[in-house]
């Protein structure tokens, strides 16, 4: 169920393979952005897993992660962006 990649400067929790749902993805997503439940503080890797929750239908993806680009350096944003083309790739 899980896919074995790393995503952002920090080793944390395994992203979901591409059967995920947008909610998944989400929490996951809010896991990173706040530092817990296991998960480093990663900015890269929330706005990555936003942007994945988001392609599957997640509104409150879209939302955070606008709010979560407007913190984030704009080379940060095209990191988390090719990681996520990467995890759609590999599904």
């Amino acid at each position: 169920m899980f896919a074995n990649v790393e995503v952002g400067q920090a080793e944390g929790l395994p992203l979901p393979g591409p059967e995920a749902s947008g909610d998944e993805l989400f929490r996951l997503g809010m896991l990173y952005s706040t530092g817990q439940g296991g998960a480093p503080l990663d900015y890269v890797s929330a706005h990555m897993l936003f942007n994945l929750a988001a392609m599957k239908g997640s509104i409150e993806a879209k939302i955070y992660r606008k709010e979560l680009s407007q913190e984030m350096a704009s080379e940060e944003v095209a990191e988390a962006q090719r990681a996520a083309r990467e995890w759609l790739a590999q599904g």
